[in-house]
């Protein structure tokens, strides 16, 4: 379901999705998975260097700062 909401009439339109809108919001979300995974990945990757290191984010914020 998509929304139109005509701010100059103030006309909402509720409708469904065409077919391109509905590749298109699946190709959107694939990539928002993977985006996000992709930054839990480097998070956890630098979580697991600076324990390797022995020091806090806040130290290695203070040296590449």
């Amino acid at each position: 379901m998509k929304i139109e909401h005509n701010l100059a009439t103030g006309e909402i339109i509720e409708r469904e999705l065409t077919a391109a809108e509905l590749k298109q919001q699946e190709k959107d979300r694939a990539e928002a998975q993977l985006l996000a995974t992709a930054k839990l990945d480097k998070a956890e990757q630098r979580a697991a260097l600076l324990e390797r290191l022995g020091i806090t984010e806040e130290e290695a914020n203070l040296l590449l700062g």
